[in-house]
């Protein structure tokens, strides 16, 4: 599967602590981010990690653009609901475009174990169940 993993300012650390617990399933997927996350993670894990453009630059566009040619599977987009951010009306795209696409997305650690484990087990494979993208 296509994993991309996004994480704002305060969540960065987060990101690397759940990529650091998670290394081995991660492992076996094609995961890409944007270019502080996907540095910091990369460093932590020696996860291979296609890396965009930072957030602030135009990464988080850069992954939306894959999202809508349906190149990512599984969005893990670690937010800071505090904070408010002068790109939060293009996440809000971004989010809204998984909806319409039917791609899985974690905004929060909890929602990102729970995906991680189906990852794991194989519930989150679009060959075993309905693909929203194939109809």
């Amino acid at each position: 599967m296509n994993i991309a993993l996004i994480a704002h300012d305060a969540k960065k650390e987060l990101m690397v602590q759940f990529c650091i617990a998670y290394c081995g399933i991660l492992s076996r997927h094609n995961l890409c981010a944007t270019g502080t996350t996907g540095k910091l993670v990369a460093e932590a894990t020696g996860l291979d990690i296609v890396r965009y453009m930072s957030g602030s630059q135009g990464g988080g566009e850069q992954i939306t653009a894959r999202i809508s040619c349906d190149e990512i599977d599984l969005l893990l987009f670690f937010r800071d609901p505090l904070t408010v951010k002068s790109d939060e009306p293009n996440d809000h795209d971004m989010l809204r475009l998984c909806d319409i696409r039917g791609i899985p997305v974690a905004t929060n650690i909890a929602t990102a174990e729970v995906l991680i484990h189906g990852l794991e087990r194989g519930d989150l494979d679009w060959r075993n169940i309905v693909n929203p993208r194939n109809r």
